[in-house]
């Protein structure tokens, strides 16, 4: 086993203060917990609660999708290219966050009386208008994050911080729909409209906390950079191998769990519980509290693994954990025994955690090798392409899981469901995860980018940041104002 004097050390310069750290964790809480619970509770509160097509759902779900297709990119190259006294990002985070909060509310807020189709129509809308705001904010939330250091492991602290404190917020995310189901509510529908209101006002203080302390890094530098065009840095993103393969790999898990989103509360709730929401959804809430004290807990394996094994190595690792968690559902789901349930979720959530945090650094790393390559800064657009494939893994998936359910022979307007459909609903739900995690394990076999070509390529960059602009000798350890090979004045 490797000890840490065989890998680089950080040098200070590129440490990121903890203040940094905490303010961009706090702004990882809206698209790590609170993004996911608008999925986790859509067939909940509308399929469930108001009694919406989960077909219906899956489309509503996956136009927001589309629409990303198109302002993902432009989020990303509008603040690449964006020169404001305050930055290239901040400002975007910080007005993405508020209207983040508030169009939280309104998703929640579904008026009385309307029609199936009137209901898709406003739960549509207010998706679009949602997932707009979140592509605002959290886009250059993620840029800012790939540019906040240029050392290979201070970059996979920096995102073991956003994924730390994300899944603090997380551990409350489980329980808004048992407090939506309270007895204090008409029922669940009329609850989370109150609930919707106590997260939208969370969401609004991380986002700011994130906008306002985060500093820009790279914003002196690239403001001498010329304003890139839009198709250069798409065609850039698309021909990057390296990047291509580590998307794919994060798309295959996305795109597994998502195809049965929400089957593992439908499980509880008529496999376990009999359809006995109130029973199940304690259940649920205590699996959800253990998903997220487990994302905590294991942050620390991840760094510590990452730092002696490589980042693509640790992502491998704990991506089996996700295939070994999916098969135990086996046997844990179990009605005489429902607390089994915990092992596959505190597995899962391990191997989530490894797989998006790991994510954010090696993306950083790839950001470098393209400006080694093509001598430019456009984590924006890296961040938009890398937000749009995870986001559509997850519409695919939506869309998925509606005519799945459908194949399932589920009926939400009956209590107990047939043996039949309990079994398909298990079926999916523990094939298709395992069968994508082992996917993804083998296209990241022999990734290139290591710990070795990382620090290569920094090197490479300050050596270059450093060479003269005339005849281009190096200028490291030179303390005049002119160039002694050439006579220039120093930039």
């Amino acid at each position: 086993m490797a000890t840490d004097d065989a890998h680089h050390q950080t040098a200070d310069a590129d440490r990121i203060p903890v203040a940094q750290k905490l303010a961009f964790g706090f702004g990882m809480a809206t698209p790590i917990a609170f993004v996911n619970s608008v999925a986790q509770l859509t067939n909940l509160i509308y399929n469930i609660g108001l009694g919406v097509s989960p077909i219906l759902l899956g489309i509503a779900q996956m136009v927001p999708r589309l629409w990303d297709a198109v302002s993902d990119p432009l989020a990303g190259y509008i603040s690449d290219n964006t020169r404001s006294p305050w930055g290239r990002r901040r400002p975007y985070i910080i007005v993405g966050g508020v209207a983040v909060a508030v169009f939280f509310i309104l998703i929640w807020t579904v008026p009385k009386g309307l029609t199936e189709f009137q209901t898709f129509a406003y739960y549509l809308g207010m998706s679009l208008l949602f997932y707009t705001a979140i592509t605002v904010f959290s886009v250059p939330l993620v840029a800012l994050g790939y540019e906040l250091s240029d050392d290979y492991h201070e970059r996979t602290r920096l995102f073991a911080y956003g994924s730390f404190i994300g899944n603090v917020f997380a551990i409350l995310t489980p329980w808004i729909y048992h407090l939506a189901n309270r007895d204090w509510f008409e029922n669940e529908v009329e609850g989370m409209k109150v609930i919707g209101i106590c997260v939208a006002a969370i969401i609004l203080v991380s986002a700011l906390t994130a906008g306002l302390v985060c500093k820009e890094r790279k914003f002196v530098q690239v403001r001498k950079q010329q304003k890139i065009r839009f198709w250069s840095s798409m065609q850039a993103t698309v021909k990057n191998h390296t990047y291509l393969r580590l998307i794919a790999a994060v798309f295959l898990v996305t795109a597994g769990f998502n195809f049965v989103n929400g089957f593992a509360n439908y499980i509880m709730i008529y496999y376990l519980f009999d359809g006995v929401k109130s029973k199940a959804s304690h259940i649920m809430g205590i699996n959800g509290t253990a998903w997220a004290i487990a994302a905590l807990i294991a942050v620390f394996p991840m760094a510590w693994c990452s730092k002696r094994l490589g980042k693509a190595r640790t992502v491998q690792i704990f991506t089996l954990f996700m295939v070994l968690g999916s098969v135990l559902k086996i046997v844990c789901y179990d009605p005489a025994n429902p607390w089994l349930t915990l092992i596959p979720t505190v597995l899962i959530s391990t191997g989530m955690l490894a797989l998006y945090t790991m994510a954010g650094a090696m993306i950083a790393d790839i950001c470098d090798e393209d400006e080694f390559d093509h001598g430019v800064r456009r984590e924006g657009s890296y961040s938009a392409v890398y937000s749009w494939w995870l986001k559509f893994a997850m519409s695919a998936g939506y869309l998925v899981t509606g005519f799945l359910l459908v194949s399932t022979g589920f009926d939400d307007k009956v209590q107990a469901q047939t043996t039949s459909t309990l079994f398909w609903l298990r079926f999916w739900e523990i094939s298709l995860p395992a069968v994508l995690c082992l996917a993804a394990v083998f296209l990241l076999h022999r990734y290139p980018l290591t710990e070795q070509r990382a620090y290569e390529v920094k090197a490479l960059l300050a050596k270059r940041q450093n060479a003269c602009g005339n005849c281009g000798h190096d200028l490291t350890d030179s303390g005049g104002e002119f160039c002694p090979q050439c006579g220039v004045q120093r930039s």
